[in-house]
């Protein structure tokens, strides 16, 4: 059944650490950049975000960037990294999640994708078929268009709260 709401939610990308992820038997993790790992105006990975990566590949973790922002950002982003990267990826759509399983060589039970919105990242892996961590933005857009969406993501966010509590 198909389901906005994510398997898991953390404070912060780094509390998925390589340990987690291999506990779960996650091989692969697809990413997206912006209020996930660094906020819209950080160009580069901060060192936390850099160590954090060498931490997955360490582990035999293996990552992808998959990011609705345009090819300029997600190449100098990744410039430092050199993991699979896709940019302009119209997530939800799931045609790049799979695309990123493929150059990772993992599988839908041994993938999992981590972002900060319900609407575009949640639904994109389960579009996917995968399990989704959703982080909450680093630094939220105060827009009008973004403040919607987060007023729509609260009940999912309260049924997530209610799943982990009787422990589903």
């Amino acid at each position: 059944m198909f389901t906005f709401v994510p398997e898991y939610r953390f404070d912060t990308f780094d509390m998925a650490s390589a340990e987690f992820l291999k506990s779960i038997g996650v091989k692969g993790i697809v990413l997206d950049v912006d209020n996930t790992l660094e906020p819209y105006e950080n160009p580069l990975p901060t060192e936390k975000v850099v160590e954090w990566f060498k931490s997955l590949y360490e582990n035999g973790i293996k990552a992808a960037i998959v990011s609705n922002n345009g090819k300029e950002r997600i190449d100098l982003f990744n410039s430092e990294i050199g993991i699979p990267a896709y940019s302009k990826a119209g997530k939800p759509k799931k045609k790049y999640i799979l695309r990123a399983m493929t150059d990772m060589d993992t599988d839908r039970e041994s993938t999992i994708l981590m972002g900060d919105q319900i609407f575009t990242d949640v639904w994109a892996a389960h579009n996917a078929g995968i399990r989704a961590i959703l982080v909450p933005p680093i630094k939220d857009k105060r827009d009008f268009l973004t403040r919607f969406k987060r007023l729509l993501e609260r009940p999912v966010l309260r049924k997530y709260e209610r799943k982990k509590r009787k422990g589903k």
